[in-house]
């Protein structure tokens, strides 16, 4: 996470209500909207946070809450399960007996069980951010 998309992020978890415009976070942070807008995105990608529609102001809203940081692990879970598939298949390709072949069976099976039992876990202990 880079040093803003961090500050961004700090300054949401701290923020009474968990939520801020882009604005406020500009101000608040001395950056420039888009520094703003780059951090959120990725926040927003990575499920750490959330965009709501404020319609009375007509700007978005961005927001952080405690189911946030299951969505982030669910998020993280299906790109982590991609790197592993892809490993997976390219393994196939270039023939599961070759030493290559072998190293991205090894990767991807450990990436896939890992990922498993972290998306369970996240599921189990879900009820711990309610």
């Amino acid at each position: 996470m880079s040093h803003i998309t961090a500050r961004v992020h700090v300054d949401l978890l701290l923020s009474e209500d968990g939520r801020r415009t882009a604005a406020e976070l500009t101000r608040r942070l001395k950056v420039s909207p888009a520094s703003v807008s780059v951090a959120v995105n990725s926040l927003v990608q990575q499920g750490y946070v959330r965009r709501e529609r404020d319609p009375q102001r007509r700007r978005d809203v961005y927001v952080v809450d405690d189911d946030a940081w299951y969505h982030s692990v669910v998020i993280s879970s299906r790109q982590t399960l991609e790197v592993a598939r892809a490993a997976m298949a390219a393994a196939r390709t270039l023939g599961p007996d070759t030493p290559v072949g072998q190293r991205l069976v090894k990767a991807g099976t450990f990436l896939e069980r890992v990922i498993e039992d972290m998306t369970e876990s996240a599921t189990r202990w879900r009820t711990l951010l309610k």
